[in-house]
Order: C-alpha cells, then sequence, then structure tokens
C-alpha cells in the first residue's frame, strides 16, 4: 500500500502542514485497517473452505457446497459374486427340533411308484424364533410366629434375588444400551413387545447402575492392562449433568478402555494412561506434547488433512501443502505392503525413511518461512514433534494413524447424538465401563451378552468376575 495519499504534488502543496498531518494520520489509520479486515476476511474464507479433507470436521459437518466424491467409472460387470470368486460358507446347521421327511412317491419322468429312503438326503432348515416368554421364579417367604416370644420371623430373599430380575434380563438391558445404543423407553417396550417382560424405564435405568458395579473390577483391570501397552489414544466430546465433558479412549491390540471425564487436559490423560505410558499413537493435541519424542506417533491421517488446508488457504504455503501431501502418499503407498506381510518393517524403514524424511524436513522449513501465517505455525509445530512422526517405522504393532482410536469412538459418538450424554456421575460410570467391555468383547471375538451374564451373575454372588485380558498375558 502507498505511504501517502494518492494526491498531486501541486494540490497537495496547498494544504497546511497541520491538515496534511491529520490526513496523514487518517491515512494511515485507514490503511491499518484495511490490513486487519484483509487478514479477517482471509481467515473467514479459509473457515469456510474447512470440511473433512482439510479439518477434523466429520463428513456429516461438510456444507452443501463441497462437491461428493465423483461416482466410480462403471467396471460393467454385474452386480454381487463374480465367476471364480471364494463362495461365502454354508449356513450353519442347528440340531432340528423338528424333522419333517419329504418323500416322492412317483417318479417325476414315468410316474412308476417309488420307495424306500435316501440314504443321504438333501437337508434344508428353516430357522424360526418362537415366542419368547420369561421365566419366572416365585419366592414365598413364609412369616412364621414364634410360639415362646411371639416374634414373626421372616426370611431374607437369595442375594441374586432381591433385585426382581435375573442376571440375563439385567444384561440384556445393559446390552440393548451400551452396544446398541437404545434409550430407555426404547428399551421398555422391546422387553415388553418381544420378550413379555414388563420393565419401567425407571427399572432399565436401576439395572444399568446394577450392572455398572458389577462391570467395575472388569473395566479397571482393562484400564490398567492398556496402560502397559502400545495404543491409539484419542478423545471426544461428551454431555454429563448438561455441562461440557469428554469421553477418552486407548485402544490396545486386544482390549480397548474408555474414560468420561469433566476437562480435556494432562490430568484427565493421566488417568487414562498413567504417568508412564508406552509407545502412544496421538494427533497432535497438546496435552499429548509432554510425551517423549520416541513415546509417541503423531497420527499421518490428520498430517494429510493439515497439510490439504494449507493447499486449501489460497496462500503462500500452498505450494508447500501439495509438496508435503505428494510425499506423504510416497510415504504410505508401500506402507499396505508392511500391513499384509509383503514388506518387512525394517526394510520398509532402510528403504523409504531416508528417501521421504529430509524432503520433509526440507519443506517444513520452508513453511516455517513462508509469508501464511497459520501454515508457518503449524510447520513450526510439526518440526518440533518431527521425531514422533517416524515412531511407526521402528516400533512393532504401531501404527502410522489413528484410525483404530477414531473409529472405537465412532460408536459412542452416534451413542451421544441420540442419548445427548449422561444425566449424572453415575450414567458416565455405567457409559464408560459398558464401552469397555463391548468393544473389547468384539475385538476378541467374544460373546458380549454372555460375558455381561457372567459379569453380573459372579458379582450377585460374591464369584470371581471374567476378565477382558486375553489369556496367557
Amino acid at each position: 500500500m502507498a505511504a501517502e495519499p494518492p494526491i498531486p504534488e501541486e494540490l497537495w502543496a496547498t494544504v497546511p502542514l497541520a491538515a496534511q498531518a491529520a490526513l496523514l494520520a487518517v491515512f494511515a489509520a485507514l490503511q491499518q485497517q484495511i490490513r486487519t479486515l484483509d487478514a479477517r476476511v482471509a481467515e473467514l474464507e479459509a473457515r469456510l473452505r474447512q470440511n473433512s479433507s482439510n479439518s477434523s470436521l466429520p463428513p456429516s459437518a461438510n456444507p452443501p457446497h463441497v462437491k461428493p466424491a465423483p461416482p466410480k467409472t462403471p467396471s460393467g460387470r454385474k452386480r454381487g459374486g463374480q465367476p471364480g470368486h471364494p463362495k461365502a460358507a454354508a449356513r450353519t446347521l442347528l440340531p432340528p427340533d423338528r424333522t419333517v421327511p419329504l418323500k416322492p412317491t412317483h417318479c417325476k419322468k414315468c410316474r412308476h411308484t417309488l420307495g424306500g429312503d435316501d440314504p443321504q438326503p438333501l437337508v434344508h432348515q428353516v430357522h424360526e424364533i418362537p415366542v419368547i416368554r420369561p421365566h419366572v421364579t416365585e419366592y414365598h417367604q413364609h412369616r412364621l410366629t414364634c410360639t415362646q416370644c411371639g416374634t414373626t420371623t421372616c426370611p431374607p430373599l437369595p442375594d441374586d434375588a432381591v433385585c426382581g430380575y435375573g442376571p440375563r434380563a439385567q444384561a440384556i438391558t445393559a446390552m440393548l444400551s451400551g452396544a446398541f445404543r437404545l434409550g430407555k423407553q426404547p428399551i421398555s417396550h422391546l422387553c415388553r413387545d418381544v420378550f413379555g417382560l414388563e420393565l419401567s424405564p425407571g427399572m432399565v435405568c436401576k439395572l444399568e447402575q446394577h450392572t455398572a458395579a458389577a462391570l467395575r473390577p472388569i473395566a479397571d483391570e482393562a484400564l490398567v492392562y492398556t496402560r502397559g501397552q502400545p495404543a491409539n489414544v484419542d478423545e471426544t466430546g461428551w454431555k454429563e449433568a448438561g455441562n461440557k465433558a469428554y469421553l477418552w479412549v486407548a485402544v490396545a491390540a486386544l482390549v480397548t478402555a474408555f474414560l468420561i471425564r469433566r476437562k480435556r487436559n494432562r490430568a484427565s490423560f493421566d488417568d487414562l494412561m498413567g504417568r508412564a505410558p508406552p509407545v502412544l499413537t496421538t494427533d497432535r493435541y497438546s496435552v499429548y506434547n509432554h510425551l517423549g519424542g520416541r513415546q509417541r506417533q503423531i497420527c499421518w491421517a490428520h498430517l494429510r488433512r493439515d497439510f490439504q488446508a494449507m493447499i486449501d488457504r489460497q496462500s503462500a504455503g500452498s505450494e508447500i501443502g501439495r509438496e508435503l501431501l505428494c510425499h506423504a502418499d510416497i510415504l504410505f503407498e508401500p506402507w499396505q505392503r508392511v500391513r499384509d506381510g509383503t514388506l518387512t518393517r525394517d526394510s520398509y524403514r532402510a528403504r523409504y525413511e531416508p528417501l521421504v524424511r529430509p524432503e520433509i524436513l526440507r519443506l517444513l522449513a520452508r513453511g516455517m518461512a513462508c509469508g501464511c501465517a497459520k501454515t508457518a505455525a503449524t510447520c513450526r509445530e510439526l518440526t518440533a514433534v518431527e521425531t514422533s512422526l517416524w515412531t511407526f517405522t521402528r516400533v512393532a504393532g504401531v501404527e502410522p494413524t489413528n484410525n483404530a482410536a477414531e473409529r472405537a469412538l465412532r460408536h459412542a459418538v452416534c451413542w451421544r447424538k441420540t442419548s445427548h450424554g449422561t444425566a449424572s456421575a453415575n450414567g458416565s460410570r455405567f457409559v464408560e465401563r459398558i464401552l469397555t467391555v463391548v468393544a473389547s468383547c468384539r475385538q476378541q471375538e467374544r460373546n458380549v451378552l454372555a460375558f455381561l451374564t457372567e459379569a453380573i451373575q459372579a458379582a450377585r454372588t460374591g464369584g470371581k468376575p471374567p476378565s477382558l485380558i486375553p489369556q496367557g498375558v
């Protein structure tokens, strides 16, 4: 911008000196205001261009103007399985409750009478779910009066009968909530319509609290286990009693642990992972910055979105963003071979890290000196944690992305959108514990209902609860 007003010199010479000073001051102020407004407009335009490809926004939050992914080119093949593909496994045959023999009486060609048996008849099963009726155990508590002193004595109910509902019924309500995201009212309706079981929404809530108490030692054990394993860590927003809270997750190879805390800070992280965690895969959130460079793997999926954001700002850092994105693609195309076992991690590190890492460092240095403030800030932050970009190349079991944690949170995010969070701290304890059990059982391919039933039965009888820790660990 011009340092002086664009006024002809002969006209400017006729202006009194005091007026010239005033005009120059006004002109300088206007120029500063224009610069400020230009920067603000650029910031707002960059914000409008944010979408799921260049920020942490989910695809569902994409604005209407974002173009959908282009349709795939038709392959010319018919829908369904292609010739030569492996057939799906046949439906499992169950032990029959009733067998209906079907025998032909006449030959389909000449109509001659047929007799005898086929030693290996074709088997076709029809699976049906019978009408479900609750199994009711009725306790008669006899109140007997002592003929000696007149005292009336009534025997107590067994511990597993006090609740009024059996372990399996309680486990089903917990699973409908924690695994299938049903609310209290839908659970009440489903139990009535499907199981013939009258269960009020208030009783559903009460049973969930009993379940939370039964799962406490199991969830605590799972949490301690994940603290000693390489894990993917992430957090997302939650609501507790109408206030802001956060749901934290740690995903190890076979166990996943959840916690709900009111803060998104170091103390909450320590509650999840302790003070001496092993290698963790995280995003770039600052609460993880205390982790050592080789103790942390920064998610490259987030970095790709950061690089795309540099491009979409249409600024001095756009070209740097393009080059960074290109080198990220060079790094990850062969990573699929590491995942499928056709390339060892050591070979991958020896071949690709020396090729890509120096270029990434060079581009980050250029980005720090570019004219775009946001791109420069991102490059400075990445340079400070550059060691944590490459942990996955040397530590077995560590992935370059945090996708495992984001997938684990997806179920909880969908639940949050329909439930609007929890109404109390007690509700939060149920949520974090049932999510821990459901996610870990899915990882280990264990039956969720059977696990919950066993855990509740153990809590009622004082037995040993089942464990989410894999055997032999």
